[in-house]
């Protein structure tokens, strides 16, 4: 474990924490056009997308929201679930699970193990509430990079869907 890593404390988020998320939200958004990837959240930075900073309140209010911090910064921010979001075209898993509804990451942090640690975090919490099942949905779209990073932290590709012309797909890890 390098040492930026090591200085990562996660801590449960709130809606004070609203301004810091869509400001990781609107970075990556930033840097995912950078890079030429325009379909995944589109060219509009996220805050503001019709709904977005009301949906990020939702999630620090009616979902578990997390924030990583690295000096006390906000570098990251992870939301979990008892279920995948209702507007997508996504079957239950048919026992209890915990979903990651959101998990970004501070790109000028990239490679310090942002992501890493939220990940892990959700794996305990989901224990830790007695579920088996971690679920995830993501962008299927740009050669699967995204999906590829899932699985790299020990999920396995379930289901494909379309939302739209979106590709998506689930992801599964079994915490048990």
């Amino acid at each position: 474990m390098n040492d930026s890593t090591q200085r990562i404390r996660i801590r449960p988020g709130g809606p004070a924490d609203v301004p810091a998320v869509l400001g990781l939200l609107d970075a990556a958004v930033a840097w995912m056009n950078e890079r030429g990837n325009t379909e995944q959240w589109g060219t509009t930075p996220y805050s503001q997308q019709p709904g977005a900073a009301e949906r990020v309140e939702r999630y620090t209010t009616e979902n578990s929201p997390f924030i990583a911090e690295a000096d006390g910064i906000p570098v990251g921010a992870l939301v979990l679930d008892s279920g995948p979001s209702p507007q997508l075209p996504i079957a239950p898993a048919g026992e209890p699970e915990r979903y990651v509804r959101l998990l970004v990451s501070d790109r000028r942090q990239a490679g310090h193990g942002i992501g890493a640690a939220l990940l892990a975090h959700a794996a305990e919490e989901t224990r830790r509430a007695g579920v088996a099942l971690l679920r995830v949905d993501c962008w299927a779209g740009g050669g699967d990079e995204l999906v590829a990073y899932y699985e790299r932290h020990g999920f396995t590709r379930t289901d494909r869907f379309l939302s739209g012309s979106w590709p998506g797909q689930v992801l599964a890890r079994r915490v048990d």
